[in-house]
């Protein structure tokens, strides 16, 4: 049995035995009753982001609804004010004017009415004609029902929509007619066509992962569609969906009720059996409102992957300011040593990213924010330096812990590549077969990131490239294993393959350290990875940068520029 099958029945049995309450899961949010109000207190920042979003402490996940005000960005997330594990969840409310220095506002949304009030749990913003925004999400009634709600702005005239009204007709969509009532979230931004708003609301039917479909005239009144956008067999809860279009013939992104020719869709959802997001490439029809992907995108685990790391529910929104579709991803800090016991805070927000569609059309393409470049300062370069096996130098100048780095690697040959074997169809797992100091033809080799001055801890981050039927297949790891001394946290080697042409025989790497994220994007966006890793020797000055090779195969270092990185405004 291969990775995948087996991988599927694995998930598949672990489904099945989670199965209760009548036949349906429940929500998987981890509940520490015990720990969810524990008062702050103050904490070590050994650990604590520089660029990355944070909020002072307490637990952070799912940012919801980002949008582009009247010249603001805004950023809603969970967050509980109360301490730092899942509970007490509202929606935290922070703008900016660039999305990398944030003011804090009051929380927008709390638990205040009849049906939310047992929580306010994740959904997306819409921009109504007009310039009227409504923000659609999901509360938790006196049943323990999910059911989606709207959320309106007390003042249009105010470009930070400090104060947000729940309109006396929530909620304005049930659950009915066996619906499972403890899997029915997150709905989507809504587009327009046909005469109809229509939006996403993400579910399970026993094993099927359901996209249900919803429409309206008005944006209150709210009809279930006979068949949903999309589901998929055996893929369990879908949550978190996004839904929206990409253009074919350029980078510039599009508003989300854009149809018509040279213009694909995404469907992205968060599976919650694997805690990873998968998305799918295809066709919308408007009149049928159904969607089919490509044959070129698999649904499910074995599909395409934003982030191959550490990484999940993600939300995209258009920005009119600059005609471009930003990705903004959360990443779980479950693990750190700060949580112990429940002091501080867990999660971060991952930098920006802009999404558009590769020239190929079968995958997306992503890159941090033009932005973040405004937070560069001492600069290091290094051009036309060979790297031999066993080699590692390093990059010295700048801030190790707190950087930006931007190298391209040139093959020497192709020759010595390894044999590739059609069953590793599992990155990951062949990524911890053959890890960092495994020898192979061409690779490893690429950074080691937060290292210390003896290699005790180092995040390495790297390629290895194969020999197959068809041209080449070069995996990409970011392998968390020897990321720190800690051995009880959670140190996983994550790993995807990246479709990428040798011809011109280079490969690409930028990666943004940043104390504890290790964000990492292979051959110009196709393959990106994040790791959260937790040092306790290779830490502030401490921390060391280097490039390694590992394989039997001269490697040059085409060009490398690492910049410092200054600390945004996040409070």
């Amino acid at each position: 049995m291969d990775a995948s099958k087996f991988l599927s029945c694995f998930l598949l049995v672990w489904f099945l035995c989670m199965v209760c309450n009548n036949g349906f899961v429940k929500a998987s949010h981890k509940v520490h009753p015990e720990l969810q109000s524990m008062p702050a207190v103050e904490v070590k920042q050994l650990h604590r982001t520089g660029f990355h979003f944070q909020p002072p402490m307490h637990w952070i996940n799912d940012p919801n609804g980002p949008m582009y005000y009247k010249g603001v960005y805004h950023l809603f997330y969970q967050y509980n004010p109360k301490g730092a594990v899942w509970g007490n969840i509202v929606w935290a409310h922070s703008v900016s004017k660039d999305m990398i220095n944030w003011k804090p506002l009051d929380p927008a949304i709390y638990p205040s009415k009849p049906f939310d009030i047992n929580g306010c749990w994740s959904g997306s913003a819409t921009i109504l004609p007009g310039e009227k925004p409504i923000i659609l999400y999901t509360g938790i009634d006196p049943q323990n029902r999910q059911v989606q709600n709207q959320a309106v702005p007390a003042n249009y005239s105010d470009p930070y929509l400090r104060e947000w009204v729940k309109p006396d007709n929530n909620p304005i969509i049930v659950p009915v007619g066996g619906m499972n009532a403890s899997a029915f979230r997150d709905p989507t931004t809504a587009w327009w066509s046909n005469g109809h708003w229509k939006l996403v609301v993400g579910s399970r039917r026993k094993h099927r992962g359901m996209a249900y479909l919803y429409r309206s005239r008005d944006f209150v009144h709210w009809v279930k569609a006979q068949h949903p956008l999309h589901s998929s067999a055996n893929t369990g809860m879908w949550e978190c969906p996004d839904f929206y279009p990409v253009s074919s013939s350029g980078k510039s992104g599009l508003e989300t009720s854009v149809l018509g020719q040279n213009v694909k869709h995404v469907l992205k959802v968060s599976l919650d059996l694997t805690r990873y997001e998968y998305y799918t490439l295809g066709t919308y029809d408007p009149r049928s409102d159904r969607y089919v992907p490509d044959n070129t995108s698999a649904d499910g685990w074995s599909g395409l992957r934003y982030d191959y790391g550490n990484f999940y529910a993600s939300k995209t929104f258009f920005d009119a300011g600059k005609n471009r579709r930003i990705l903004w991803g959360w990443a779980n800090e479950s693990d750190t040593p700060n949580n112990d016991t429940s002091k501080g805070w867990a999660g971060i927000q991952l930098i920006p990213r802009t999404v558009w569609l590769d020239t190929s059309g079968k995958q997306l393409l992503q890159w941090p924010i033009k932005e973040l470049e405004t937070l560069r300062g001492e600069k290091v370069h290094i051009s036309n330096q060979q790297i031999k096996q066993g080699d590692h130098f390093e990059v010295k100048g700048i801030t190790a812990a707190q950087a930006d780095v931007d190298v391209t690697f040139r093959l020497s040959s192709l020759d010595t590549a390894e044999q590739f074997d059609p069953s590793w169809v599992d990155a990951q797992a062949l990524c911890g077969q053959k890890g960092s100091t495994v020898q192979g033809g061409i690779g490893p080799f690429g950074l080691l990131t937060l290292a210390s001055e003896n290699l005790e801890e180092y995040t390495p981050v790297f390629f290895r490239v194969f020999k197959a039927s068809e041209g080449h297949v070069v995996l990409m790891c970011s392998d968390a294993r020897s990321s720190s001394l800690r051995r009880e946290l959670y140190r996983p080697s994550f790993a995807g393959f990246v479709n990428v042409n040798l011809a011109d025989g280079k490969l690409s790497l930028r990666s943004l350290i940043d104390h504890s994220v290790v964000e990492s994007f292979g051959a110009q966006g196709k393959t990106c990875i994040t790791s959260r890793v937790y040092p306790t020797l290779a830490v502030f000055q401490d921390a060391h940068l280097y490039a390694f090779n590992n394989g039997s195969e001269i490697v040059t270092i085409e060009n490398l520029n690492a910049w410092s990185m200054k600390s945004g405004q996040i409070s």
